[in-house]
């Protein structure tokens, strides 16, 4: 009755929390030396401090997320401003504002200069309910007529969430975000993120939890390939040895779409996911303003950057972290050349939020640059029609990840979700058999009535 659960990112970790608190034997095999996928901390040796391999920023509206975080204790981990504000900064302009949300569902804001983007007009707002009805082909580039809104605000925060240039990125996907974040209000967008990293809040205590309800954890462990008997998943081939699959087992694939092809093509032949993906690009600057900032940039500890590379900027104990989405068509650019550029887009958004007037130096401080090739499947309308439902045809086998049918870009929220849906699916199969059971124990001998009535 074991569930093998393949891959110890945020999707392997959701499902494998489900099942173990519902009293599921779990097994999790991780590839790499530490789960959290493509959201964890590292030590790093070049910059000697503590990283995390990306940038996310959760809104308050990710209901999963949270429920995840109080499931292993660790909601008080995130920072925040604690209200639905986002500064940005246009470098051509040379100008700040900051974004401020109406609470309630009643977009008061955008009535008030001082709380929306500047230069925008009332009849911009057309795009987010052309967003928000978005058919399944339609692109943001689509939805967005030119004006401030588009440039100062909805582009961008698409570009982050989607991970995919606007005119190609779904417009569907981006108004199933919208539809559970900015269309219930500025309480359902209040920006937070992790305090100390990404394993620290989201890792770290999901392990610890995992291991208390008696969950195995096999790290540095790669699953190379599924093996079939009888239609369904009987072995996992791994490096040591394979690891029997017994016949009450199953097993969920939590892997990135690009690796899912080959460890289950034998058992899921036909299978379609996921084939065009974008990067991102993160550079991490050892520099430790925090005690500096001031205003709006000191609450959230964040600012939004257009008409740069950079496109967000976070302040962390002792880095400036920078987050460039769907950066494919800057693969070509050397380490040093980015480096160099985008330290002074940061200098130019961050100098005017430090006490004393003092700016960042001119010349960059030590940095580290971090590609992430792959790190989302494009999300564009092609690309979403590929994406796999979380059941398969192989009986005692599922599929999670932010790359599995949920209706979300590939976001941390759409992977934890995935994970569940693929433990609920098992946990009711489960349930079904032995509900049916308990009904036919019941009624050996029903009145003649009571059996007419199931039947009809």
């Amino acid at each position: 009755m074991t569930v093998h659960i393949v891959g110890g990112g945020l999707a392997g970790l959701s499902a494998a929390l489900e099942l173990a608190e519902a009293g599921r034997p779990v097994t999790l095999y991780e590839a790499g030396p530490a789960c959290g996928g493509r959201a964890r901390s590292y030590e790093d040796r070049q910059l000697g401090c503590r990283l995390d391999n990306g940038n996310h920023l959760l809104l308050s509206a990710n209901r999963t997320v949270f429920d995840f975080l109080d499931r292993i204790g660790a909601r008080d981990t995130l920072v925040g401003p604690g209200a639905p504000i986002f500064p940005f900064h246009d470098l051509e302009a040379g100008q700040g504002w900051t974004v401020s949300l109406s609470r309630g569902r009643v977009p008061w804001w955008v009535l008030d200069r001082r709380r929306r983007v500047p230069g925008m007009r009332l009849r911009e707002l057309g795009a987010l309910l052309r967003l928000l009805r978005a058919g399944p082909e339609t692109t943001i580039a689509d939805c967005m007529a030119p004006g401030a809104l588009a440039e100062r605000l909805m582009i961008p925060l698409a570009v982050s969430v989607l991970n995919t240039r606007p005119e190609e990125a779904s417009a569907r996907l981006m108004g199933n975000v919208m539809r559970e974040s900015m269309a219930r209000g500025g309480a359902a967008c209040v920006p937070w993120f992790p305090r100390d990293g990404l394993s620290e809040s989201l890792v770290d205590p999901a392990l610890a939890r995992l291991r208390a309800l008696g969950a195995t954890i096999r790290t540095g462990c790669r699953v190379t390939s599924l093996g079939m008997a009888d239609g369904r998943v009987d072995r996992l081939t791994l490096p040591g040895g394979d690891a029997s699959v017994g016949a009450d087992d199953q097993v969920i694939l939590a892997v990135p779409a690009q690796g899912v092809r080959e460890l289950a093509g034998a058992a899921l032949p036909d299978l379609r996911v996921p084939d065009r993906f974008e990067s991102i690009l993160n550079l991490h600057y050892r520099v430790d303003v925090l005690d500096r900032l001031t205003g709006d940039l000191a609450r959230a500890r964040f600012v939004g950057v257009v008409g740069g590379v950079a496109e967000w900027v976070f302040a962390k104990p002792g880095i400036l972290s920078v987050t460039v989405s769907a950066a494919n068509h800057l693969a070509d650019r050397s380490q040093d050349e980015l480096a160099a550029t985008v330290w002074g887009e940061v200098r130019a958004v961050v100098s005017p939020w430090l006490a004393g007037g003092v700016p960042l130096p001119e010349a960059p401080p030590p940095c580290r640059v971090v590609r992430e090739k792959r790190a989302t499947f494009a999300a564009t309308p092609a690309q979403d029609r590929l994406r796999p439902e979380c059941r398969t045809a192989v009986p005692n086998l599922l599929l999670a990840g932010d790359w599995v049918a949920n209706g979300l870009p590939a976001t941390i929220e759409g992977a934890m979700r995935s994970g569940l849906a693929a433990a609920r699916i098992l946990l009711s199969d489960r349930a079904a058999p032995a509900a049916a059971r308990r009904r036919g124990s019941g009624r050996r001998n029903p009145p003649p009535s009571l059996t007419r009535a199931s039947a009809g």
